[in-house]
């Protein structure tokens, strides 16, 4: 795992080098360059696999330059079948023997995680993987392009801070920025499955893989999708378990996703520890006794991790530090001080269960939108259309209710939080309803036109496509990157998505069981009490170690120098903090206002 960074066109090389050694933590072991008058092509690496020198980057060949962020996990396939003479071991000279025979479309046979950097004689191409897993910002100046694996490499070449309102706006509703925004005005990031071509001071971006292109109801026997799903999870898993040549672990909560990857783990002859987490003064949030249980049960070793009031406060301003912009998710708190404890164990690959609950129905709510949409059909909805619009509620199933009553797309993301009718009441501006559809639009173009009909495909699609790629891959990359830490995500392979969108939907929810496909699975391999289990979530107390702190406050003072939020709205959300309610909402609005006291004011 690494970082990529390059700039094209006239440059400041103590500028250019301050910004290179500002995403260090994401490959500390070398530092590679490439430069001319008007190219600075970086690479700052962690080895994880072929570690000797020989595989350092950027790597070159005549007048080509590749400098690759992630891991390829069919290279040793791909190496195979390549007519190259290899001078390494690792997966980043297969990209560049790829794209000499290939060209741009080299990237449809990858398998794995990967923002890429190509630069071809004046021309740059930027490959982001198709899940998103990978980041990659990029901008362009008066004086020419810049690309980096982080926002901060990209922040010293920003002349005057300005907050991009889209971003602002989207991240309100779904809890991260949605593509192509970032919080800087300017700066953009790429989207999952996008390539951007820079040519001649041009910028292009294109599409290489969408998973709405998998055959819709290829498998309506649910025997043989049982059969296909195991043999694909079990060949990513082992593909993600082959690819290293250095130490490597597993997280385990109590829930079915980490004991599946901890019991092929095992299965494949890798004797992993696990770490899990707690909380000292609120045990009710944490599953260590669950995790505990499912370890004892698996024949894992478990590494327990308790964490404090102190040690989750003092963790805030780094956490954010690492984020680089404003992201509604507090769990990037336990999960910082997580993966800083895996790291201080010896460890630089780690393996976690994301992606799962997107794939396989795992949340309750999506079983309560298919309930939901059947409103849509209902003969009086015009009515019901009046009353829902004169009787105006806070809670979420109001707005469920109103959309389907006025023939809406009922769900936008898992990840929405402040609906449109929540920031028009709440900020100093006028924002429609509807408004933030807009941001999610083109995706159900693309749902709305493929072959699938089915709702809970467009569930799963947008999920994984933000919820997933924005919010938790972002959380994820950033927090074990911060570590000089690889996370890799199994369940997230684009054989398995693509395998899952292609089986009947119906499979899926027909029992109304969250992740019924899954729990059928592997109910000859955990445990009973394992696949039983609750989901219970990576909850946290985040809210009452928010109110202890006393830096709530700074919600409330950023408001008097900025003037966005309505002063009275915004003291009854601070007020529904000591009541525990809309707890994820007033969040949001801290992390915003540390964000803007930061870069703003």
């Amino acid at each position: 795992m690494c970082a990529i960074f390059g700039i094209i066109g006239k440059y400041d090389e103590r500028l250019a080098h301050k910004a290179l050694a500002s995403l260090s933590h994401r490959g500390p072991d070398f530092c590679g360059v490439e430069k001319t008058q008007e190219l600075f092509f970086a690479h700052s690496r962690l080895s994880i696999l072929d570690t000797h020198h020989r595989s350092n980057q950027p790597l070159k060949h005549e007048n080509i330059l590749v400098s690759f962020n992630g891991e390829i996990y069919n290279y040793k396939e791909l190496r195979n079948k390549l007519d190259y003479t290899f001078q390494t071991n690792g997966d980043a000279e297969v990209i560049l023997a790829l794209y000499l025979k290939y060209g741009e479309e080299f990237v449809k046979y990858l398998r794995g995680m990967f923002a890429i950097a190509i630069y071809d004689g004046g021309r740059l191409l930027l490959y982001r993987d198709r899940l998103g897993k990978k980041p990659l910002f990029y901008t362009q100046t008066k004086n020419g392009f810049v690309f980096a694996s982080e926002l901060k490499g990209i922040r010293p070449f920003i002349e005057r801070v300005k907050m991009n309102e889209e971003a602002m706006l989207s991240y309100l509703t779904y809890l991260a920025p949605t593509v192509p925004h970032t919080f800087y005005e300017g700066v953009y990031k790429l989207a999952p499955s996008e390539y951007l071509v820079y040519e001649n001071q041009k910028i292009e971006t294109k599409r290489y893989f969408d998973l709405l292109d998998a055959p819709a109801n290829a498998i309506t026997n649910e025997n043989e999708a049982l059969t296909k799903l195991e043999s694909k999870l079990q060949e990513s898993i082992e593909l993600r378990l082959s690819s290293s040549d250095v130490a490597m672990a597993t997280l385990l909560s109590g829930g079915i996703d980490s004991a599946t990857i901890n019991y092929y783990a095992k299965y494949f002859g890798k004797e992993l520890l696990s770490f899990s987490l707690g909380f000292e003064e609120y045990k009710k949030y944490d599953e260590l006794e669950e995790a505990k249980e499912s370890a004892k049960l698996l024949g894992v070793r478990n590494y327990d991790i308790i964490v404090s009031k102190e040690r989750f406060i003092e963790s805030f301003d780094a956490v954010f530090d690492a984020l680089d912009e404003p992201l509604n998710d507090p769990a990037a708190i336990p999960l910082y001080i997580l993966l800083e404890e895996v790291k201080k164990q010896g460890f630089k690959v780690v393996l976690s269960g994301e992606g799962s609950d997107e794939l396989f129905l795992g949340y309750r709510q999506y079983f309560e939108y298919l309930e939901v949409q059947r409103a849509k059909g209902l003969y009086h909805a015009n009515w019901l259309k009046k009353y829902f619009r004169s009787n105006f509620s806070m809670h979420r199933e109001w707005e469920w209710y109103k959309r389907a009553f006025e023939n809406e797309v009922i769900f936008r993301c898992s990840s929405e939080k402040f609906t449109d009718m929540q920031k028009n009441i709440l900020l100093r501006r006028n924002v429609r309803d509807g408004e933030s559809f807009g941001y999610i639009a083109p995706y159900r173009e693309r749902f709305e036109k493929s072959a699938h009909d089915d709702e809970s495909i467009w569930f799963s699609y947008i999920d994984l496509h933000h919820f997933q790629s924005e919010h938790f891959l972002t959380k994820l990359d950033r927090i074990s990157m911060h570590h000089s830490l690889e996370a890799r995500t199994p369940f997230l392979d684009h054989e398995v998505a693509s395998l899952v969108f292609s089986i009947d939907p119906a499979l899926r929810y027909k029992e109304g069981v969250t992740k019924s496909l899954l729990k059928k699975m592997m109910r000859n391999k955990l445990d009973a009490k394992i696949i039983t289990r609750k989901k219970k979530g990576f909850s946290n107390p985040y809210m009452e170690y928010l109110l202890q702190s006393g830096d709530i406050g700074v919600i409330e003072e950023v408001n008097e120098q900025t003037g966005m939020f309505k002063k009275e709205i915004l003291s009854r959300y601070l007020q529904t903090a000591k009541k525990g309610t809309f707890k994820q909402h007033i969040w949001g609005l801290y992390v915003l206002s540390k964000w803007i006291k930061k870069e703003l004011l």
